[in-house]
């Protein structure tokens, strides 16, 4: 089981200076410090109306707010499109307060996008949406903006809620469940749980674009980002190389038998139905990758799905609700509601839990996210399929 000392120590090698972390040149007024440091808080914003709002929201609430934007590489040739950074500087000169650049290129090449490619290389389902998020912007962003202003806190856009009660901070799923974001965001460090602000939790949709229309924020109509940032909001495979997307193989049914021909790993994953090219009279799933043969499955429904998972890389946040034989409701997608499942292994880097009922293609690279009977996140890793 991972502690929150144990997480920062594995992220110890991932130091702002180890990665060129740098703060570029502000177009509006600097950041000065006007409150007790108790009331400082950064912003991580997008350029989006959520994170827009979140930080007039604050604002209002009377924080000293700062704007920051993290500059990051487009890992493939995509059509012009707007600067998202752009909108969110206008957005900080509209409401008044500071915005910053911040270049993270090379932890984000790193970090992010060559782990992305390795792992759709190896037949698996990153997600490098979460991977940002733990590594980049609650490890290593944090810590540059508290080394450099001094700001020990910070918040998102994020649809979800930290909760204190009983002395302790607990990450909870956000009051509009359709919009909730919390599985996105187990990585945090536990520790750091009690200064992350996340001022959209008890808002939906319609509520924060409404409050962005009366604040006449520009941003308040912006269609909502939907695709990998860095492949340019475009397909995923974009961003993968050449190689991995177009080294041809076999499609075989579940038992191994070949049916077909795939035109390259890392253009499937695992309980995809359309674009497969075979048609064999029944809906047929991705079942299994396999990147050692070059070869994916295909099974029904039933073949692709399971009761038994298993997470590595674990974060904890609940560790006392964290027991063997104990009962939660696992995620193993951002989507849909988390469902009962009982904890059958746990180890300091493992966990495996048993779901009461199958749960459709489970991928490994993806995250199987733990929650309470309240909604609290207990813990989360990724899925991973144990040696046979």
């Amino acid at each position: 089981m991972q502690t929150a000392k144990e997480h920062k120590r594995l992220l110890a090698p991932f130091l702002p200076d180890k990665w060129n972390i740098r703060l570029l040149e502000t177009g509006l007024s600097p950041w000065t410090l006007k409150k007790s440091h108790s009331r400082q808080i950064a912003v991580l914003m997008s350029g989006g109306v959520d994170s827009s709002t979140a930080a007039h929201l604050l604002k209002e609430q009377g924080w000293n707010v700062m704007g920051v934007t993290m500059s990051i590489p487009v890992s493939c040739r995509v059509a012009p499109r707007g600067c998202c950074g752009a909108d969110a500087a206008l957005v900080c000169c509209d409401i008044g307060i500071p915005h910053y650049f911040i270049d993270v290129a090379q932890a984000f090449e790193q970090l992010i996008i060559q782990p992305f490619r390795q792992s759709y290389a190896k037949g698996e389902t990153p997600n490098p949406c979460i991977d940002c998020n733990s590594l980049l912007k609650f490890s290593l962003v944090w810590d540059f903006l508290e080394g450099k202003f001094g700001i020990t806190y910070l918040a998102t856009g994020h649809y979800a809620r930290v909760l204190k009660t009983d002395g302790r901070a607990r990450l909870a799923t956000a009051k509009d469940r359709l919009k909730d974001q919390s599985y996105f965001l187990y990585g945090i460090a536990a520790d750091r749980l009690d200064r992350f602000v996340l001022p959209l939790g008890e808002f939906d949709k319609q509520q924060v674009r409404s409050i962005a229309t009366r604040l006449n924020l520009s941003v308040a109509e912006k269609p909502e980002s939907m695709e990998l940032c860095f492949a340019g909001e475009g397909d995923y495979r974009l961003a993968l190389s050449g190689d991995q997307a177009d080294k041809c193989g076999d499609i075989t049914d579940m038992q191994g038998n070949k049916i077909s021909s795939h035109k390259g790993i890392s253009n499937y994953t695992l309980g995809q139905r359309r674009g497969v090219g075979f048609a064999g009279g029944k809906p047929l799933y991705v079942g299994r990758i396999d990147a050692r043969t070059n070869t994916i499955a295909l099974g029904t429904r039933d073949e692709v799905s399971s009761r038994i998972i298993s997470a590595n890389c674990i974060n904890v946040l609940l560790p006392d609700e964290l027991a063997p034989a104990g009962r939660l409701f696992g995620k193993i997608r951002s989507y849909g509601d988390a469902r009962p499942c009982k904890i059958i292994g746990v180890s300091r880097t493992e966990i495996t839990v048993e779901f009461d009922e199958s749960q459709f293609a489970p991928c490994p690279g993806q995250r199987l996210v733990l929650y309470d009977e309240t909604d609290n996140i207990v813990a989360g890793g990724t899925i991973f399929t144990p040696a046979k």
